[in-house]
Order: C-alpha cells, then sequence, then structure tokens
C-alpha cells in the first residue's frame, strides 16, 4: 500500500469520512487518479471527471476549498449531474481541499461522508494538516523506492484519456472539447468509468462514429 493510499485511510479515520480520494489535475484537463482510502471512494473520486462538474473541481479551479455540508437542493442546482451521482453512492457531505505550493496546483484532497454536516473546527484543522501531507507525499514520492510513483500514475491515466479525446476527435471530425463531451456522455450511459473508456478507445476496443456516438 503506497504512502499515499495509506494518508487517504488515516485521514478518513480523522475525519470520521466514509472515504478520502486524492486527484492530480493540470489546468489543460489533464487528470488522474493518484490514490482512494478504499475501492468504493475511487470510483466516486472519479465520478468529478466522469462529469466535469463537482466541488474537487471547483476546489483546483479556484484554489480554495469547496466545503459542502448538505449535497441539497441548492448543490443539485451548482452541480446538477455529479450530485444525483454521488447521492446514489450514499454520499451527503463533500469537503474538497486544493493541494497546491504557492501559485502552483497539484489536485485536491476530497472527503467524503454518508451524513450532512459540517467538519468541526478540529476537523477541519487536521483536513488542513492531512493536505499539506498530501502534497509532500506528491512531491517527495511513493515508499521510497520509485519516486512520484503515484503522481506517474496518475500522469500517465491522464494521457491515455488525452490520447482517446484526439482519436474521438478525429473519428467523428470533432473539436477536441467536444470529444471530451463524447466521452463523458458515453461513460455516463453506459456506467462505466472514463479511464476504463477512454483504455478500451485507445486499445481499438471501442469505436465511436458519427451516427452513433
Amino acid at each position: 500500500m503506497s504512502r499515499l493510499r495509506t494518508l487517504c485511510a488515516d485521514a478518513t479515520r480523522a475525519l470520521s469520512a466514509a472515504g478520502v480520494g486524492v486527484s492530480v489535475m493540470a489546468r489543460d484537463g489533464a487528470y488522474g487518479l493518484a490514490a482512494a482510502s478504499d475501492p468504493a471512494t475511487e470510483r466516486i473520486e472519479e465520478l468529478q471527471l466522469t462529469f466535469g462538474e463537482g466541488p474537487c473541481v471547483d476546489a483546483f479551479t479556484t484554489g480554495r476549498p469547496i466545503l459542502i455540508a448538505d449535497l441539497d437542493d441548492e448543490a443539485a442546482q451548482r452541480w446538477p449531474v455529479y450530485t444525483p451521482a454521488v447521492h446514489q453512492a450514499g454520499i451527503r457531505a463533500v469537503f474538497a481541499f486544493p493541494l497546491q505550493v504557492g501559485a502552483a496546483r497539484l489536485g485536491v484532497l476530497d472527503v467524503f461522508r454518508t451524513r450532512a454536516g459540517a467538519l468541526s473546527r478540529d476537523e477541519l484543522g487536521q483536513a488542513f494538516t492531512l493536505s499539506d501531507l498530501a502534497v509532500t507525499t506528491l512531491l517527495d514520492g511513493q515508499d521510497g523506492a520509485h519516486p512520484e510513483h503515484d503522481v506517474d500514475e496518475a500522469i500517465e491515466q491522464g494521457a491515455s484519456l488525452w490520447q482517446a479525446q484526439g482519436m474521438v476527435m478525429v473519428m467523428l471530425g470533432v473539436t477536441l472539447a467536444e470529444a471530451l463531451v463524447r466521452l463523458r456522455a458515453h461513460a455516463y450511459s453506459t456506467d462505466r468509468r472514463l479511464s476504463e473508456l477512454a483504455a478500451d478507445v485507445v486499445a481499438g476496443r471501442l469505436h465511436f462514429d458519427r451516427d452513433h456516438s
């Protein structure tokens, strides 16, 4: 188990959460899941990429924590696709903390809870401390023997998605942005993870055409 995954598991216990995940992101849209406390949280964490919206995406974009103590109707208006999807997974509160060094943004640490309610003052302080530890872990590398192992793996996932976007762009004769929209729509309609879908496109197992995309 990597240090980052261990950190997510520790954070889950410390913050009385259902799960914690860490994703690395880039302003050009590249994304990768670095670690999660458990497989269920890993799938929930990846929803942000599939839908392109949610507290975690906003936290990365703004560079500020997005603390949603209750995924209520107001949250559904703000994130109309993401909110019902995580609701279905039993999540009722999400707290997203940007991982950054100065102006450089690395990604987001996300805390998921199955009950509504704000983090206490102590929990909020612990979350910021754990976010700092996540930044240090990402920069220092994992398990000592393979520096930046999790970051490299996450970037590789992002590269696969980027390659799939390019292939769909050519298949359909659309823009790169539209290609990502088509990929997300297909992932949503088939209830599959976007990373798995991208891998199938790159491997030639999935083909998009202009009539049936």
